[in-house]
């Protein structure tokens, strides 16, 4: 099982590239880690800030709601250096987003996104009350429901209401259109060299639980 001396050697300048797996693995058992209390906070001292002056080996890239109770280095126990992390409200997609993404995959070459959402999400809510009344919240909150509202159209026809179970679908459907709106992404997840998981965070439990997988990453093996 890896630890944090694994995601250690996995980031260092030396570093051979991980696979999707191995980057998921890594990732997973930190978040064992948080949710039993036993966080180890790797590669958070002077050294490891030096170490990074020239150059950054990401495992992977987490994008991720800006939901302050969703810090992606503290859920997941890494520290600096270790993955990528772009934030938007609900997950919404837009150009600084696909920029910041095809950076991380063909420049970083960084082998997994991640894309995260969590339960009681803000954003999805306000899609889903403006669905149910019809009625769109005023200035630019209107465009990050409007972004939103096709997750709460699918998740309708699945007979899915609730907010916590739109949440899910919203992370499904941002996982796929990931493929869809970056040739960059989808080349490089159809070459093999990263693959998309997506991830549901519970607020209460802390646990990070995968809803879709798209790429070489081994079913069985995600956990």
């Amino acid at each position: 099982m890896p630890d944090s001396a694994d995601l250690k050697t996995a980031t260092s300048p030396s570093s051979s590239p991980l696979t999707p797996s191995a980057a998921w693995d890594l990732l997973r058992v930190g978040n064992e880690r948080f949710v039993t209390d036993s966080s180890n906070h790797p590669n958070q001292d002077a050294a490891r800030r030096a170490s990074l002056t020239h150059e950054q080996h990401p495992v992977a890239v987490i994008f991720g709601c800006s939901d302050s109770r969703l810090a992606a280095e503290i859920i997941f126990d890494v520290g600096l250096g270790d993955v990528f992390v772009v934030r938007t409200a609900g997950q919404v997609i837009d150009d600084a987003v696909l920029g910041s993404l095809e950076y991380s995959v063909d420049v970083l070459d960084i082998p997994l996104i991640v894309v995260l959402g969590h339960d009681s999400c803000g954003a999805v809510t306000a899609a889903v009350e403006s669905y149910v009344s019809g009625e769109m919240p005023p200035g630019f909150i209107r465009s990050l429901v409007e972004r939103i509202i096709p997750s709460v159209i699918s998740a309708r026809r699945a007979g899915v209401k609730d907010v916590n179970g739109t949440v899910a679908e919203n992370v499904r459907q941002i996982s796929s259109r990931l493929m869809e709106s970056s040739m960059s992404v989808a080349k490089a997840v159809n070459e093999g060299r990263t693959a998309i998981i997506g991830v549901t965070y519970s607020l209460d439990n802390g646990t990070a639980n995968p809803v879709k997988i798209i790429g070489d990453l081994d079913p069985d093996e995600v956990g």
